[in-house]
């Protein structure tokens, strides 16, 4: 396992490096405490050096916040002082934005926080975390060091997990694990739970679980039987946990695959990233469909996993086609070359709060978004 190594009161010390984000061990780290100044490790962690905090914990965090300021204001002087010529195209800003805010992620991953084997933190006023860290990281094995950007999204993803989401079309909550996507847009689980269904529904696959949110949508509508496949060892977890909370383990059944499960269903399902493109974290593979492999794997595949007179929802985003990433045709034509037609389709506006915020450098994108449930059959 990759590890990060430092020099402190003269001696060399190392300890196991972990980021859920991939981002490599840092090359240079220095020892840094309360006596730092937000400008001296803005500096540092500009130029790719590593500051391992031995402060107080809340101190931590005010100059996380304090960085994140520095990097915000300079992003827009910088937008201030060098007006653009030629207005960027839709998918120009999109590419300067993930550039932006992959550069943010790294400056900001440069602050770093030391734990002991039993996930305790050696820091004064450091919260007990160690529930959430068992939760994302299974057993603890020795000490270790962790970006405390890091920390705090695995400590607000603690409390989404013991609160939950709540989910309308179910009249309950879905609790989502660490490093998988939470069913905030609650628009496409809509789509799901108002949609007509086929005029038979034994079985249904659910390709890509996730939370399971789907899953037991279909099985609260009446589906007899529901399989949901994902390949994630989090998101298995997460969908069996919460479709025993829900009371529907009889009806769903949770299992490792790769897309398809084997046989076929009167019903197909499936909720692909929405973006084509690299995710650059963990998380980000909800979010992004490298070469639109998935998407293009269920439209290829599951005409072959459709009994006679089936029907495949495909739930996605047209945000991809705002943005240049993919055009209405290409779809289209993937759809046909799978041997599917077009029976249906339910659209619906998202109402999230970036769709309505004017400031954000995709608003012109955001705000023409649809999201679809494609009702597809066998051509």
């Amino acid at each position: 396992m990759t590890r990060i190594d430092w020099v402190e009161n003269g001696a060399p010390r190392s300890a196991l490096w972990r980021s859920e984000s991939g981002w490599p061990a840092p090359k240079k780290v220095v020892i840094a405490d309360d006596t730092m100044t937000a400008d001296a490790a803005y500096r540092l962690a500009l130029d790719g050096t590593a500051l391992l905090w031995r402060g107080d914990f809340q101190n931590a965090r005010q100059l996380l916040q304090a960085l994140a300021r520095r990097i915000d204001h300079k992003g827009a002087r910088a937008k201030r002082a060098k007006p653009a010529k030629v207005a960027p195209t839709l998918l120009e800003s999109f590419h300067r934005h993930r550039l932006a805010q992959l550069q943010r992620a790294r400056t900001l991953a440069m602050l770093l926080i030391p734990f002991e084997a039993d996930y305790s933190i050696p820091l004064r006023r450091a919260p007990d975390v160690r529930q959430a860290c068992n939760e994302a990281y299974g057993a603890a094995t020795e000490p270790f060091v962790v970006s405390l950007r890091e920390l705090l999204g695995l400590i607000g993803a603690h409390e989404w997990r013991s609160k939950g989401v709540p989910i309308a079309a179910l009249d309950d909550r879905i609790h989502p694990w660490y490093g998988v996507f939470s069913p905030v847009r609650g628009e496409y689980v809509e789509l799901v739970a108002q949609a007509p269904l086929p005029k038979k529904t034994g079985l249904a696959f659910d390709i890509g679980a996730g939370t399971g949110v789907l899953s037991a949508v279909l099985a609260r509508r009446g589906l007899r039987r529901v399989v949901a496949t994902d390949m994630d060892a989090r998101a298995l977890g997460c969908a069996r946990e919460n479709i025993a909370r829900l009371g529907l383990t009889p009806q769903v059944e949770i299992i490792e695959a790769d897309l398809f499960p084997e046989g076929q269903a009167d019903l197909v399902v499936c909720n692909p990233p929405w973006l084509p493109g690299k995710p650059s974290s963990a998380i980000e593979h909800a979010i992004y469909d490298p070469e639109s492999r998935m998407l293009r794997g269920f439209l290829g595949g599951v005409k072959a996993h459709l009994a006679p007179g089936g029907e495949a929802w495909l739930i996605l985003s047209d945000f991809a086609e705002h943005l240049g990433l993919r055009t209405r045709e290409q779809l289209l034509g993937w759809i046909a070359h799978a041997g599917l037609e077009v029976a249906g389709r339910h659209d619906v506006r998202p109402t999230h709060p970036k769709a309505l915020d004017a400031e954000d450098p995709l608003h012109a994108a955001r705000s023409q978004e649809t999201t679809s449930l494609w009702r597809l059959r066998a051509a």
